[in-house]
């Protein structure tokens, strides 16, 4: 009975754990980075006080809203866009850099922007005999610059609780696209599909 009891509150604590771990750790993501904004907006202040000790924070914090702004605002922007390309190409040039930047970048706008990858929700018949299936999203449709036939495609399936996944190469019939919305579909998979999806 006492051993039925400890695996329980263990069993519960380990829970209890990973719950709160869902919850932290995407808003401690968040506070992190719009952290490291404010504290570079802040370090660039050339003032020693612009009006007291209790405003000042609230001021900067402002400031840094204002700049992650007109940093979208300018890069959407027709005299940005030449300067930004300019800049990337010299940027690729570099080696070492060239590989970094292209897959952060890749990573990033495959989540947000305009130019998103993981739209296209499908589910994966992984297993026919079995029937078993796995949701993913679509993200080429042409792999024949790497001499890999038409009828197959690349899915990528997310992992539950992380951001990490695995790429397939998978033929077309395989995979059935899914009516709902990508964003909505990727929690349900992150949530390890406790999320509702409308």
């Amino acid at each position: 009975m006492k051993n039925l009891l400890q695996s329980r509150f263990i069993k519960n604590f380990i829970s209890h754990c990973v719950q709160g771990l869902i919850v932290v750790a995407p808003v401690f993501v968040t506070v992190f980075v719009f952290y490291k904004v404010f504290d570079f907006v802040r370090s660039t202040n050339p003032f020693p006080q612009i009006v007291n000790t209790y405003l000042d924070p609230f001021i900067i914090l402002v400031g840094t809203i204002i700049f992650i702004y007109l940093i979208g605002l300018l890069s959407a922007s027709i005299i940005f866009t030449p300067v930004y390309v300019r800049l990337e190409k010299g940027v690729e040039r570099v080696p070492l850099i060239r590989v970094v930047y292209s897959a952060v970048k890749d990573l990033f706008s495959a989540f947000v922007g305009n130019k998103r990858k993981f739209n296209r929700p499908v589910l994966v018949t992984i297993d026919k005999a079995n029937d078993i299936k796995q949701i993913g999203f679509v993200t080429q449709t042409d792999l024949s610059n790497m001499s890999i036939e038409k009828d197959l495609i690349s899915v990528y399936l997310p992992f539950s609780y992380g951001l990490n996944g695995k790429l397939i190469i998978i033929h077309k019939d395989s995979v059935q696209p899914m009516d709902a919305s990508a964003t909505e579909v990727m929690k349900f998979i992150i949530s390890g599909g406790v999320t509702h999806v409308d």
